[in-house]
């Protein structure tokens, strides 16, 4: 799964004997990407998009793992565009209750009046991370393009917790929030959706995340500048991590 038109393409013209399908508001194509039967799909972006299209996936296609694959806004200042951040746990962080004016973040679906838990967010189921971070031992990245910003700095793997959220985060002190009160790496607006479906439909899920940008005051001109150049990042990942899904 992928959220815009330049993460989509990097795996649309890869694959062989593509068969296009519309259902809902999207176009899913069935194929195979590197030997292995797939499924890609551009949900649009936000929690509802990525909901809707993550039920078609896991109901309609019978597919075995969730993957979405796409960019994302950096919010630890040890990163940087172009780095990769990996899910271990997807946090919505826009989910929870109003207490006057300030919003106490809680588990998508629960109240603590209603229906209580403890859970904040969903993990990544724990077998399937370790293939992932076996595979993904001593790979190398090539380093940011020139064109996109890029200086030689050789690029980063982060595995840890991502935000999701129906709110694109143009702000520095909102980044620094989220990094300091959840411990984010990154933020966007579709994985923690995605990890509730699949949770619902007991099956795994994988987010990666290809930095476009740092989720400050000049996030969008970052993004346009670099997210052609992460979205392929991401891509590259993907097909990297295959064999172990």
């Amino acid at each position: 799964m992928c959220a815009i038109p330049q993460e989509l393409a990097h795996l649309r013209s890869l694959m062989t004997n593509p068969r296009p399908q519309q259902l809902a508001h999207a176009e899913f194509t069935a194929g195979s990407l590197d030997g292995y039967d797939v499924v890609v799909v551009g949900s649009g972006m936000g929690k509802v998009n990525g909901a809707v299209v993550a039920t078609v996936l896991a109901d309609h296609f019978g597919c075995t793992t969730l993957v979405f694959a796409g960019v994302a806004g950096g919010l630890d200042p040890d990163l940087t565009v172009g780095d990769v951040v990996i899910a271990d746990r997807v946090l919505q962080h826009d989910a929870g209750l109003v207490d006057d004016t300030e919003v106490h973040v809680y588990q998508a679906g629960h109240v603590p009046f209603i229906n209580p838990t403890e859970r904040l967010g969903y993990l990544v189921e724990p077998e399937l991370l370790e293939r992932i971070v076996a595979r993904l031992d001593g790979h190398r990245m090539r380093p940011l393009s020139v064109a996109a910003g890029g200086s030689g700095r050789s690029r980063r793997i982060a595995y840890g917790t991502v935000l999701t959220g129906d709110l694109y985060v143009h702000s520095e002190s909102v980044r620094r929030r989220l990094h300091r009160e959840f411990g984010g790496l990154a933020v966007e607006m579709e994985g923690g959706a995605v990890a509730q479906v699949a949770e619902a439909f007991g099956i795994p899920w994988v987010v990666i995340r290809g930095l476009s940008d740092l989720a400050g005051r000049e996030s969008r001109f970052d993004f346009v500048r670099f997210v052609e150049d992460a979205a392929e990042t991401s891509a590259r990942i993907l097909r990297h991590l295959l064999p172990v899904m």
